[in-house]
């Protein structure tokens, strides 16, 4: 049968955009932000997404568009079979994310429930009266890590989410609803924006945000930059592989891959924009870490008006984020059990979701109740399953990527998908093929090095 493709560059676009905008962009990069002195992780995370994420996009979109199947025979074709183990690496990723990340989008529905519960009553999370870090910390610890019973609820209502748009498939499911979220999420995005820069004090968060301290550019700091990258645009988990697998041949992929970069770049840019002169306007720290969104931006919200409509668009944003990333990485794994396994639809897309909920979510579910002692790397499970995703299976999978593109394929093989069959001529091809080949994997190498301190 043959294999889709996007009914056209800007759904493929949105789409890519979608899978990449998700918690990396507007929970775990903000808190960075704050945690490593302001604008100079902005400075070097925009110039990381330049020298670093753009060109292993393209690395990425090579793999999956050459091969035209899924993310592990994507390895096999035309080499070896003994190249699979990248692409399986790669499905280790996305299990390990997907175990922890549809509980953050549970997090984010029971705030979603009890803020709108507390807008006409006076229990949930009332915003209605100034709250304090005591509040919202307790608030946190009753709602999020001791209802597990709860949270095991709206995990389960997520991922039935998922399960409805995956059954339609590539292109009515997951290509037609992110035709609509996307710019819903945009719209949310921007109301939060407007919202927050026009606060009184506001321009003393920007100040922070936008103005780098020098200082406070080491060469961590650049390593630990480079790791969020990976894991904002969803490299090394195969899904820009399987996404790029549905890419028409005629599609120029240096213009894609420099657009996914950029739209990338500027919504995480935005995210800060809607956080940080909230924060100083109220005279919050804007280091309080992970927390950052559950414990403390409530208690930004519980002080602005109409603060708990604008704590219901921020947290619809943040669900919204979550569901375009979750549907890409679940798709992945589908995708392999499909093709390599021949595989029903409906039974892969069962298996994969069961299985992940079973084997995955219920564990990071119950890590503050009865496996509160179970410990991973010394983590708890929860962490763990963040720490092994982000940390190990993803940096070595984009390091084996490069290594496989710039010394295991063939240089004109390489250069002659990326140019469209020699139709699109440019001397960057060669460019970066040469940085592709001999700096990525060293920089990669020093990420994974570093992250295992």
């Amino acid at each position: 049968m043959q294999r889709q493709t996007w009914t056209n560059k800007l759904t493929y676009i949105l789409t890519v955009a979608g899978a990449t905008i998700g918690f990396g962009a507007t929970w775990r990069f903000p808190y960075l932000v704050g945690q490593n002195g302001g604008g100079a992780y902005v400075l070097v995370f925009v110039i990381a997404m330049i020298l670093i994420g753009i060109p292993m996009i393209l690395v990425e979109n090579v793999i999956g568009r050459r091969a035209h199947t899924n993310s592990v025979d994507a390895f096999c074709k035309g080499t070896s079979s003994k190249y699979s183990f990248i692409g399986y690496a790669g499905l280790l990723g996305s299990y390990a994310i997907m175990a922890y990340y549809m509980v953050l989008g549970a997090w984010v529905i029971s705030y979603i429930i009890y803020i709108f519960y507390g807008m006409f009553s006076n229990s949930g999370l009332v915003l209605n009266s100034s709250l304090n870090a005591q509040i919202t910390k307790e608030f946190y610890e009753k709602t999020i890590e001791h209802s597990p019973l709860a949270i095991g609820i709206f995990t389960f209502l997520f991922v039935v989410i998922n399960w409805y748009i995956l059954r339609k498939g590539i292109i009515d499911g997951i290509e037609r609803f992110v035709k609509y979220l996307m710019p819903l999420l945009f719209l949310c995005l921007f109301a939060m924006v407007i919202r927050n820069i026009t606060l009184d004090g506001a321009m003393q968060g920007i100040e922070f945000y936008l103005k780098p301290n020098f200082s406070k550019i080491t060469p961590e700091l650049f390593l630990s930059v480079l790791g969020q990258v990976f894991f904002a645009l969803s490299l090394g988990f195969g899904v820009m592989i399987t996404l790029s697998s549905y890419l028409d041949k005629k599609e120029n992929m240096l213009n894609t891959a420099v657009i996914t970069g950029v739209i990338n770049t500027l919504i995480a840019v935005l995210a800060g924009f809607m956080i940080f002169p909230s924060l100083f306007s109220f005279g919050l720290a804007p280091d309080s870490g992970p927390s950052l969104v559950f414990k403390t931006l409530p208690i930004v919200f519980s002080k602005m008006h109409f603060g708990a409509i604008f704590a219901i668009i921020f947290f619809l944003l943040l669900l919204i984020a979550a569901l375009t990333t979750s549907l890409p990485i679940y798709q992945v794994i589908i995708s392999v059990l499909q093709e390599k396994f021949k595989m029903s639809k409906n039974k892969a897309i069962n298996l994969v979701l069961g299985g992940i909920f079973i084997l995955g979510n219920i564990p990071c579910i119950l890590t503050y109740g009865v496996l509160d002692d179970v410990k991973i790397f010394n983590l708890n499970i929860f962490d763990a399953f963040d720490f092994i995703s982000g940390n190990i299976l993803f940096v070595l999978t984009a390091l084996f990527c490069a290594i496989y593109v710039g010394w295991i394929l063939k240089k004109d093989e390489v250069l002659k998908e990326i140019s469209n069959d020699n139709k699109i001529k440019s001397k960057f091809f060669l460019l970066w093929y040469a940085y592709v080949k001999f700096i990525v994997p060293i920089v990669i190498l020093a990420i994974f090095i570093y992250g295992l301190k």
